[in-house]
């Protein structure tokens, strides 16, 4: 074990190696005004979204062997500076709401409530007081989101997860589970052992502890510029109870010095009812191959809502003008992409990152239509970027170029470059990738 993560924080240094810490943020992010498929800041650049991301990134979680063990990592520290070695810098900050698995024998904690008793919950400890609020939490996801801030990290505070209520084993650790709290308060009304109606609006004294557990959370981090919201993953009992507390976060936000983008994500909500929804940003399912963003939200589409993909399908999502994450078991092998596709997804977000930042990516839109393998960004006379997934040979209409084009190969995974000879715009033109397998075309004008 010692040996595991020490070879892993290792290599993460050297691959660190000349390197700087990006820069941090410049105000709370933003919809870009004229590209809103891209957040931005003060600066007015558009801000590109990617990294990886894994579930017991906030709470300490024993118990199951499945999930990802941060200890191997160096603990929450080395954590960022292996994603930063990826040039991620985005991550998700996960919740479990439950604090034991009666199933599994599990335990997690902190959470956002106290466990002050009077009385035993059903695993032995204190039950919980669900009308205060437990400082550790609150001091550990603030300093956790100040330390990721240190390294040009964007966090999403996850506020609600549907593993916790759904599941009879969770359900028996949850705090709402009327065992547990001091309070009176019972999550599952209709006694079928789960507590899914604590994600719906069918229990008001519930509901109002969750609005009173989003303010506190707003009031923890409001001051910090790197903050994004998501209100639940993968809750799938009403649509509702989303956009409720969605415009919650966003009305006490509105008494507060900051704003910051609000997230409702896949599992839960249908892709329409994303769309429809107050979101600042949305995570879309079952988008293996995505359509081209239209812009009505910023979409950082994920894997954790999609399943299985390979290493493809990062590039394709950069193209069609999204920003990729990727559900990531880290210090294991995934069951979704074998371990190969699992690092090349790695390394691809970080060089899409590098490539958004080379690019004037507020300017570029996604143009299937001007090559012939669909996944064009393109600001066309001025710049494209088209994914070949299959290598091969690409037809590009540049047609709108009038003058010379650079023209250059980018290896997908790598980073590699290899330059080529200038191009004349004013029609279609053929490009044969020098590598071998997927490619990446940069073209650019003066």
């Amino acid at each position: 074990m010692l040996k595991r993560q020490i070879l892993i924080f290792g290599l993460a240094l050297v691959m660190m190696a000349g390197q700087t810490h990006a820069a941090k943020a410049s105000g709370p992010l933003r919809v870009h005004p004229t590209n809103p498929r891209y957040f931005t800041d003060d600066s007015g650049k558009a801000i590109y979204l990617t990294g990886s991301h894994t579930w017991t990134n906030l709470q300490d979680v024993n118990g199951y062997k499945e999930l990802t063990n941060l200890a191997e990592l160096g603990g929450f520290k080395g954590h960022l500076e292996w994603l930063h070695s990826y040039n991620h810098n985005f991550i998700r900050l996960w919740i479990l709401e439950h604090a034991w698995d009666a199933a599994e024998g599990a335990t997690i904690a902190p959470l956002p409530w106290p466990r002050t008793g009077p009385g035993n919950a059903l695993d032995g400890k204190p039950k919980f007081d669900v009308t205060k609020y437990d400082p550790a939490y609150f001091e550990r996801l603030r300093s956790r989101i100040v330390a990721a801030g240190e390294m040009g990290f964007y966090v999403s505070i996850m506020l609600f997860d549907s593993w916790s209520i759904e599941h009879q084993g969770t359900w028996k650790g949850h705090p709402f589970h009327a065992s547990n709290n001091v309070n009176g308060i019972n999550g599952d009304p209709d006694n079928d052992g789960v507590g899914i109606e604590t994600h719906t609006l069918k229990i008001p004294a519930v509901t109002r502890l969750q609005e009173a557990y989003g303010r506190k959370v707003v009031d923890t981090v409001n001051d910090l510029d790197n903050v994004l919201y998501e209100i639940s993953n993968e809750s799938e009992y009403g649509a509702d109870w989303h956009y409720h507390l969605a415009k919650l976060i966003k009305d006490h936000e509105a008494t507060k010095p900051k704003r910051h983008p609000v997230g409702i994500t896949g599992g839960g909500p249908t892709n329409p009812e994303l769309f429809d929804s107050p979101a600042d940003w949305i995570s879309p399912t079952e988008w293996s191959d995505p359509p081209a963003g239209d812009g009505r939200k910023v979409v950082i589409i994920d894997t954790d809502h999609i399943g299985s993909v390979s290493r493809t399908w990062v590039w394709k999502s950069f193209l069609r003008g999204h920003n990729p994450i990727l559900m990531d078991w880290m210090d294991k092998p995934s069951p979704w992409y074998g371990p190969a596709d699992q690092e090349a997804m790695r390394k691809a977000m970080g060089q899409t990152r590098k490539m958004a930042d080379r690019m004037r990516l507020a300017e570029m839109t996604p143009r299937s239509d001007l090559a012939s393998t669909g996944y064009c960004l393109a600001n066309p006379g001025k710049e494209y970027l088209v994914y070949l997934p299959d290598g091969g040979a690409v037809t590009v209409d540049l047609s709108a170029a009038k003058g010379m084009l650079q023209v250059e190969w980018v290896h997908p995974v790598e980073g590699t470059v290899k330059a080529a000879a200038p191009v004349q715009g004013g029609g279609q033109c053929r490009f044969q990738t020098p590598f071998n397998g997927d490619t990446v075309l940069h073209l650019w004008g003066k």
